[in-house]
Formats: structure tokens, C-alpha cells, sequence
């Protein structure tokens, strides 16, 4: 959310109900929490399934966090979705009927639907949640510029090796410095470089 500016009740209840709460083929053998297809230009791997037209193409993925991560970046890098970035993040009804607008579904019932999963689990709660602020302690940037760190911004083709290497520094340091999990990273995330030793 924070990221993308999609409400997070929406990107949730949009996984609850396009992946059958995690039950659906889809998700399943694919990893597709979100029933996107294909798409001209799609490079990754795929899956067939009968959907409005037998044997239609969609994306799979290795992990179902890059699912809900190219959700995020199919809705916010596609023109037909443009005006619900005009809308209050809150506003979780108007982003429902907004989707289906755009084209989204061709469930009439889709906004209802999503809006029903929404109230039911409460998601909206985490709409209005306030982002966690790291602290970090921060010298006087006029008497220490050296203690500044910098800030690399994925692009395809990068990996942790690839950016470690062009600044001099471990993995390891780029997954402790940035609260990785893992050695997972996406096109636009921001990336704190710390100073090479």
C-alpha cells in the first residue's frame, strides 16, 4: 500500500476472492492470487484455465509474494487504472466499483463482493494504519556527509548480487540493512545502501 498507493483492504480482499482463499487452481499450482492472464509481453511463466474462454493463458509464479506484488504493479502501470489513484485510499467502495469500471472482472456482483469481504474481515483497518517509521539515528547531514546513506531503486535486471558488487558491499549487508527475508527484491523498490567498509 504504502508503496503502490492501492488500498490494502482492496489488494486483500481481491487475493481472498480471486484465489478462493488460497484454495483455487489458480493459486494453487500457480501461485496467481489474483487471476491475472497473460498479457502481450508477459515473459514469465505460464498456466492454462478455463475461465471466460476455455483455455485461457495466465501468469505463475515461484512464490505467492510475487503475485501480490505484480497485482500491485499490473494495477498501477496500466492507463485504464489511472483514476483510481485519484481516489482516497480510504475509499475502498469507490476502488471496488472502480475496478470493476476499469474492467477488472465481468462479475456484475464484483464490487459487492470485494466490499462484502472487506467489511466482513474488517480489512479496512489496515487502510488508516499509520507506516512504521524505522528509527534511525541521523547525524547532522551540514557537519557529516559521509554518514549518509544512499539509495538504490530496483530495475529489471538487478539482483542483490549485481547491486552488491556495483557498490562494494556484501549481500549480507544489503539484507541487514534492508530487512529482507530473503534475497527476493522487485522493479521500484527502494534499497538502503550502507557504506562500504
Amino acid at each position: 500500500m504504502w508503496q503502490y498507493k492501492i488500498p490494502a483492504s482492496i489488494t486483500l480482499a481481491q487475493g481472498i476472492l480471486e484465489s478462493g482463499t488460497g484454495s483455487g487452481r489458480l493459486a494453487r499450482e500457480g501461485n496467481n492470487h489474483f487471476g491475472i492472464k497473460c498479457h502481450r509481453g508477459w515473459n514469465g511463466g505460464r498456466m492454462y484455465h478455463d475461465d471466460d474462454e476455455k483455455g485461457e493463458c495466465f501468469r505463475t509464479y515461484d512464490d505467492p509474494a510475487e503475485s501480490y506484488r505484480d497485482h500491485s504493479i499490473f494495477l498501477s502501470g496500466r492507463e485504464r487504472y489511472s483514476f483510481l489513484f485519484k481516489l482516497p485510499r480510504k475509499d475502498y467502495k469507490s476502488w471496488a466499483k472502480g475496478l470493476k469500471k476499469a474492467g477488472y472482472a465481468t462479475d456484475p456482483k464484483y464490487p459487492k463482493k470485494l466490499i462484502g469481504i472487506i467489511e466482513r474481515y474488517q480489512l479496512y483497518q489496515y487502510d488508516v494504519k499509520r507506516k512504521q517509521k524505522r528509527i534511525v539515528k541521523r547525524s547532522n547531514p551540514k557537519t557529516n556527509k559521509s554518514a549518509r546513506k544512499n539509495i538504490h531503486r530496483v530495475v529489471t535486471g538487478d539482483t542483490l548480487y549485481s547491486i552488491s558488487r556495483r557498490y562494494n558491499i556484501s549481500v549480507n549487508q544489503l539484507i541487514k540493512e534492508n530487512n529482507l527475508r530473503d534475497n527476493t527484491i522487485f522493479k521500484g523498490q527502494e534499497l538502503i545502501i550502507p557504506k562500504s567498509k
